[in-house]
């Protein structure tokens, strides 16, 4: 389904600065449209990154720094073939996991977290992936974005309420500025503003979902406004 917003071609540049400061109430309207919007143009909403349990997805998601999912999934069969837990990755040699990874770019410092990583959960949380999120960004190299990741795909049925962060990446960076529904400078910022207008039990698919429209859609360089279905409430929506 395609949207063609009747006020895109006319909406301005003031327009567009004047969004984020709108009021809450406005912004948390626009938001509960914008989720409707997305679950129905993507219906299935779930990471790209393929994954058998939680320690995988950790793994995927510290490898897809960047570095795209498809490449990623190209080596983690590999990878979680010669080392299927924490236990046996944080006792592997370093330059075997570079070789393994090599493709994902930034080889060396990322075998270096996994190893870091796997170790501290062999010591810590006997080889099990902590579930709350002050517990998954102690691990080394997991940030918010990487343990709200995790809580919203691989520990999802877990969270019934919701995880317990908002997954800011690229996209979601990009789309939610664009929306109006922040402007944060930087993920955390971002994450903050969309927690205070989008109900915790949407954080997870709705970040899925930003992903999936900014892949296809509302991309950095040229966003298809056109085609969006959120053309109509955007305030950027034919300023490019």
């Amino acid at each position: 389904m395609s949207v063609k917003g009747g006020g895109a071609k006319g909406a301005s540049k003031r327009g567009r600065k004047k969004a984020p400061g709108a009021s809450a109430r406005e912004a948390a309207s626009r938001a509960k449209e914008v989720v409707g919007r997305l679950a129905r143009e993507y219906p299935e909403a779930k990471s790209a990154l393929v994954h058998k349990n939680p320690f995988e997805m950790l793994v995927a998601t510290v490898l897809s720094a960047q570095c795209t999912d498809a490449k990623v999934n190209e080596v983690t069969p590999a990878l979680f073939a010669a080392y299927p837990g924490p236990e046996e990755l944080a006792a592997a040699r370093p330059e075997d996991v570079e070789e393994i990874i090599r493709p994902t770019g930034f080889y060396r410092n990322k075998a270096k977290t996994l190893l870091a990583l796997s170790a501290k959960l062999v010591e810590e949380y006997g080889g099990q992936v902590p579930r709350k999120m002050e517990d998954l960004v102690r691990l080394p190299g997991v940030g918010r974005k990487t343990a709200a990741v995790v809580q919203s795909t691989a520990l999802k049925h877990e969270f019934p309420e919701g995880p317990e962060g908002v997954a800011v990446d690229t996209h979601v960076f990009r789309l939610a500025r664009r929306l109006g529904f922040s402007d944060g400078k930087d993920p955390d910022a971002v994450e903050r503003d969309l927690m205070k207008i989008v109900p915790r039990k949407d954080w997870g698919d709705l970040s899925l979902r930003l992903i999936l429209h900014g892949r296809a859609v509302c991309k950095a360089r040229k966003p298809s406004c056109g085609e969006c279905v959120l053309a109509d409430i955007c305030p950027s929506a034919g300023t490019f």
